[in-house]
């Protein structure tokens, strides 16, 4: 009974934010929403079914992680989109990486896995706070940048380095979305695995033309700009 409870807990542990970080974005998106309301899910190329797969098996991926002996899950995110999966984070050993990597590509719905894992200690509270505040305000630009989807994207920051992961309508909107992570400052590097699918833009019906730049954040002097590393996507 005792490890039955303890099952309970991890998942309702696990799930949480993930539930959490949903309801908030259905506020973002206009929409006081379940399923098949407007303007969050409306807005997902994956769509009300996809989404819910994805939180699905971002939950299985954690659990697994978590019961392993000893657990991994504690200082890996994970994201998901389609069932394309990324880990982030740190692993102490590249064994541990190793056998993040393989658990997760083991989960039922992971369709294709980028290990992003680096070998290394921990980040501090204090670098682990900048990363959610860069994560905060690039979620904040795309949102208000008309010409982006935002809601097609997933982000996460490790240590500086943001990773995008999902869909773009068109190359120009890719160019605006790592435009704007790579004005924050903080930024060591921006890795996208985000796919491009041609489409309409959100207001005209016609592809959006590529910015000339993102606004840029103020700075004290001249920082050379966050390279920006785009990886090919394979599946498993």
């Amino acid at each position: 009974m005792s490890r039955f409870r303890s099952f309970v807990s991890l998942m309702i542990a696990l799930s949480s934010p993930i539930l959490l970080g949903g309801c908030a974005a259905l506020v973002v998106g206009g929409a006081v929403a379940g399923a098949g309301a407007g303007g969050y899910v409306a807005g997902q190329e994956r769509g009300v079914t996809g989404q819910f797969d994805d939180v699905k098996t971002k939950t299985h991926v954690q659990l697994a992680l978590a019961g392993l002996k000893p657990p991994l899950a504690a200082n890996i995110d994970v994201l998901v989109y389609e069932g394309r999966t990324l880990l982030v984070g740190t692993a102490a050993t590249p064994e541990a990486k190793e056998l993040a990597g393989e658990t997760a590509r083991r989960v039922a719905g992971v369709r294709a896995l980028y290990n992003e894992l680096e070998v290394r200690a921990p980040e501090t509270v204090w670098a682990d706070t900048r990363d959610d505040w860069i994560t905060t305000q690039l979620r904040s630009d795309l949102t208000f940048d008309k010409e982006i989807r935002s809601l097609n994207y997933e982000i996460e920051t490790v240590d500086g380095s943001v990773y995008l992961l999902g869909s773009a309508r068109t190359k120009g909107e890719l160019d605006r979305a790592t435009a704007w992570a790579r004005d924050i400052p903080g930024v060591r590097r921006v890795v996208s695995f985000v796919e491009i699918r041609p489409g309409a833009s959100l207001a005209q019906g016609a592809p959006p033309a590529p910015p000339a730049s993102a606004p840029a954040a103020a700075s004290p002097g001249p920082v050379a700009p966050a390279p920006v590393e785009v990886h090919k996507l394979s599946s498993l």
